[in-house]
C-alpha cells in the first residue's frame, strides 16, 4: 500500500493513496473502532444531498464558482449513485455531534472534485473540504438536518410494508370471519369471537400505527439548515436557508419546510424522539400480535391449533417432521431490537446540553437502522407468514363447544350465580354447557337454540333477544 501525507491542525498523517477519504476521517477510524459498522446508507446519503445542495445554492449566489460547485455536485451525484461507498468509514459510535462524519462526507467530496477537476487526491486544490464542501455549514446544523433528512426518507419503505401488513390481516378477516371460536382473557377460556374479528382487530391496530407514524413524521419537515453553529446563521447568506430546503424538497420529492426556529430545532430531539415514541408504540403491539399468532398455531397436537401457519424451513435438527413459526419468531426478535434502539434514542435526545444535542449519530443510527430492520421484518411477516394461513375450523369449535364461559349468554336468563353453578359442573364433569342446561331442563327448545347460539354471542345484543328477563332472587 502507499500512502500520501497529509496535513491538519493536529500535524501529519499518512493517508492511504487511493482513499478518497482524508486526515480527518482517517483518525477518526483510529479514534473510534468500535462497533467495526459502516454508516448507514441512508445517513450518508442524507448528508450528501445537502452537501450537493449547498453547492448548487452556493454557485446560484455567486459565492462558490461555478466549476467548483458543478464538481462538487458531480461528485455527490456519483455517490447518490452508488459510487464509492466504501470511502465512507466512521463508525457510527464516535464524536460528538457527529463532525467526523460530516468530515469524512467533506473530504471524500472535496478529493473527488478535485480529481474531476484534474487535480490529485489529498491536495484539497482548488476544493477544500472545509472552505467549499463545508461552505456556510457546520456540523451542528448539517446532522440534526441529515438526521430529519435521512428518516423521512426512509418512512415510505415502512409504510408500505405497514400497508401490506394490515392489508394481509384485513384480508384475513374477512376470509375468516364465519370461523367461530373460543375467545380468551387472562389465557383462560372467554366468550366466543370470530376468529375473523381477531384478524380484523390486528389489520386496524396495524393501520392505525400506520397513521401514527406518518402524523409524527409531520414534525420532521421543517429543517433547520442554515443555523451555522449555534443556530443563529452566522456566515451564512440570508437567502440561504429557503434556497436549500427548495433544494433539497426538488432532490427527494419531500414536502420540506423552513424551520422557524433554527436554534429550537439545534437544542431540542423532541422531534424525533416523538418519531421513535410512535415507532416504539407501532413495535409493542406487532410483538403482541405475533406473541398472539404463535399461540393460535401452537401445537399442532398439544396446544391450540387454531391456525396453520406456512411452513417456511425445517423446525428441528433433531426432531424430524417439525415445523416451527420461524417468521414470526424473528419479528418477535426485531421488536425486541427496536424497542432497545427506541430506548438509546430516548437516553440521548435527552442528554443535549444549552445549544446542541453532541449525541446526534447514536440516534440517527438507531432510527435509521430501527426502521430498515422494522420494515424488512413486517415485510416478511406479511409475504411469508400472514398471506399464507389458514384456519383449523374443527378445532376451533372443538375448543369453543368445550368452554365453559358460554354460560355467560345465560346469565341475564338465570343470574350470575347459578350460570357459576354450571359453568363448576362443566369442568367438574366434562359435559358441555348444552348439554347440561338440556339435562337439567334449564332452557328449551327455541329459547335454547337461540340463547346458545354461538354466532350471536360474537355480536352485540342480549343472547336470546330483547333486553333479558327480570332474574328472581
Amino acid at each position: 500500500m502507499t500512502f500520501r501525507t497529509e496535513k491538519d491542525p493536529l500535524g501529519e498523517k499518512q493517508v492511504p493513496a487511493e482513499a478518497l477519504y482524508g486526515i480527518q476521517t482517517l483518525r477518526a477510524v483510529e479514534n473510534f473502532p468500535i462497533s467495526g459498522l459502516a454508516p448507514l446508507p441512508g445517513f450518508v446519503e442524507a448528508v450528501v444531498l445537502i452537501k450537493r445542495a449547498a453547492a448548487d445554492t452556493h454557485k446560484t449566489t455567486g459565492r462558490l464558482e461555478a466549476p467548483y460547485a458543478d464538481a462538487i455536485m458531480q461528485a455527490a451525484d456519483e455517490v447518490l449513485a452508488g459510487q464509492h461507498r466504501n470511502q465512507f468509514v466512521v463508525d457510527p459510535y464516535q464524536a460528538g455531534a457527529g463532525t467526523s462524519h460530516n468530515m469524512n462526507v467533506n473530504e471524500v467530496l472535496a478529493n473527488r472534485a478535485n480529481e474531476l477537476l484534474g487535480a490529485p487526491r489529498g491536495a484539497y486544490a482548488p476544493v477544500h473540504p472545509n472552505d467549499h464542501v463545508n461552505m456556510a455549514q457546520s456540523t451542528n446544523d448539517v446532522i440534526p438536518t441529515s438526521m430529519r433528512l435521512a428518516t423521512l426518507r426512509a418512512l415510505p419503505k415502512l409504510l408500505q410494508a405497514l400497508d401490506g401488513l394490515a392489508d394481509a390481516f384485513l384480508g384475513k378477516g374477512e376470509q375468516f370471519d364465519h370461523v367461530l371460536k373460543s375467545g380468551r382473557t387472562h389465557l383462560q377460556d372467554a366468550t366466543p369471537i370470530r376468529l375473523g374479528q381477531e384478524f380484523t382487530a390486528y389489520g386496524r391496530t396495524v393501520a392505525r400505527h400506520r397513521a401514527k407514524l406518518a402524523q409524527a413524521a409531520e414534525w420532521l419537515r421543517p429543517m433547520n439548515i442554515g443555523g451555522s453553529a449555534v443556530g443563529t446563521g452566522l456566515n451564512v447568506e440570508p437567502q440561504y436557508p429557503a434556497m436549500m430546503v427548495e433544494r433539497l424538497s426538488a432532490l427527494t420529492g419531500l414536502p420540506l419546510e423552513v424551520s422557524e426556529d433554527r436554534i429550537q430545532l439545534m437544542q431540542s430531539m423532541g422531534d424525533i424522539a416523538t418519531f421513535s415514541g410512535a415507532y416504539r408504540a407501532l413495535t409493542l403491539d406487532l410483538c403482541k400480535i405475533a406473541d398472539d399468532i404463535r399461540l393460535l398455531a401452537s401445537g399442532p397436537r398439544t396446544g391450540l391449533a387454531e391456525i396453520i401457519l406456512p411452513a417456511v424451513q425445517p423446525g428441528s435438527s433433531i426432531m424430524p417432521g417439525k415445523v416451527n413459526p420461524s417468521i414470526v419468531e424473528m419479528v418477535n426478535q426485531v421488536c425486541y431490537q427496536a424497542i432497545g434502539l427506541d430506548t438509546t434514542v430516548a437516553m440521548a435526545a435527552k442528554a443535549g446540553e444549552l445549544e446542541l444535542n453532541v449525541m446526534m449519530p447514536v440516534i440517527t443510527h438507531n432510527i435509521l437502522f430501527g426502521m430498515e430492520i422494522m420494515s424488512n421484518a413486517v415485510r416478511m411477516f406479511d409475504e411469508k407468514c400472514v398471506r399464507g394461513i389458514e384456519a383449523d375450523e374443527a378445532m376451533c369449535a372443538h375448543w369453543l363447544e368445550r368452554s365453559p364461559a358460554l354460560v355467560t349468554a345465560l346469565m341475564p336468563k338465570i343470574g350470575y350465580a347459578e350460570a357459576a353453578k354450571l359453568s363448576k359442573e362443566a369442568l367438574a364433569t366434562g359435559k358441555t354447557v348444552k348439554q347440561l342446561v338440556t339435562d337439567k331442563k334449564v332452557l328449551e327448545g327455541k329459547e335454547l337454540e337461540e340463547t346458545l347460539d354461538l354466532r350471536a354471542m360474537t355480536e352485540l345484543g342480549v343472547p336470546g333477544g330483547g333486553k333479558g328477563v327480570p332474574i328472581s332472587g
